[in-house]
């Protein structure tokens, strides 16, 4: 296996990410004040059970930190579920059951399903875009191109749906693109080739001058077929093929493996579910894509209730 971009898990950094957008969640809710028409209706003491119900299939994403969302928002709701991320749903089959204090199910209850939500979301239309490129050789990744503040969350919501994740954040990586050389030249006059590019950032790597926390990629993105050869001798782990045709595609990976077959190409820019699968027959390892988290629709979920002394 290649090597590649970390994956993102359930991790200390994702859980502290959760923490702060709960809490957020919470205070744009109860304005540090309370469910005034909780309280006015719901008299203390009653209990209950609610199902988390989906109205339309999907991919689960988030069932797996419903419970840290519940200790976050200081509850003693009990949590059963039905399954886990990553799984598939149908409609109206319940995910999960919330018993306990129908005051706190009340007041937790939209905050819960907007996480889900969201997640589910990402994860369902991200399964779509895997299937269409079952059969070929090439991966779907998603990219920076996420809410701000949920990150790891959206990123985490990609693996569940079978996808791949790109780099978390500038700090993780090294991707040059056109606007890094574009700069370099204005400051100093250096055009820096492909190649020359992706030396330099080698060489960076080298001096120590950033203390790396794992080995770190090196990609750089072309925008046309001149670009490849000088790219390829510098061996990248990934040159990125920004905006292409599908017949300049094929004609990069055929480069590809006569010049350097160790390096893996990623196709990026113009894809959606109506052009993943030519693209991916083109014979291009990656397919990265914005839409997965900046176009994905939040899936239909509900609570269904049933209240009891």
């Amino acid at each position: 296996m290649k090597a590649d971009y970390r994956s993102q898990t359930i991790d200390p950094p994702l859980l502290d990410d959760l923490s702060h957008l709960v809490r957020l969640a919470i205070r744009e809710d109860l304005d540090r004040i309370a469910d005034v028409t909780t309280m006015a209706i719901v008299p203390q003491g009653v209990t209950g059970t609610a199902l988390i119900v989906p109205r339309v299939a999907g991919k689960a994403a988030g069932i797996d930190l419903i419970e840290a969302m519940l200790k976050e928002l200081d509850s003693s709701i009990q949590l059963e579920l039905f399954v886990g991320d990553g799984e598939s749903f149908a409609p109206k089959q319940p995910i999960a059951a919330l018993s306990g204090d129908a005051r706190d199910l009340l007041t937790c209850e939209r905050t819960i399903l907007n996480f889900l939500g969201r997640l589910c979301g990402i994860a369902t239309l991200t399964s779509k875009y895997v299937e269409q490129v079952s059969g070929t050789n090439a991966r779907v990744y998603d990219t920076r191109k996420t809410t701000p503040g949920w990150r790891r969350l959206e990123k985490y919501a990609v693996r569940c749906g079978g996808g791949r994740n790109h780099r978390l954040g500038l700090f993780d990586g090294i991707l040059i693109k056109d606007n890094h050389l574009a700069s370099r030249a204005a400051a100093d006059g250096t055009l820096l080739d492909p190649g020359t590019a992706v030396e330099t950032a080698r060489k960076y790597i080298a001096s120590g001058a950033y203390r790396f926390d794992h080995p770190p990629m090196i990609e750089i993105e072309i925008d046309s077929i001149a670009q490849l050869e000088s790219a390829l001798k510098a061996s990248p782990n990934i040159v990125l093929l920004d905006n292409m045709s599908n017949e300049s595609l094929m004609q990069c990976v055929a480069m590809r493996n006569s010049v350097n077959p160790t390096v893996e190409l990623e196709a990026s820019g113009g894809v959606n579910l109506q052009t993943i699968a030519a693209i991916a027959k083109t014979g291009v390892d990656r397919i990265s894509v914005g839409a997965l988290t900046h176009s994905a629709t939040n899936l239909d979920l509900g609570l269904d209730w049933k209240l009891g002394k």
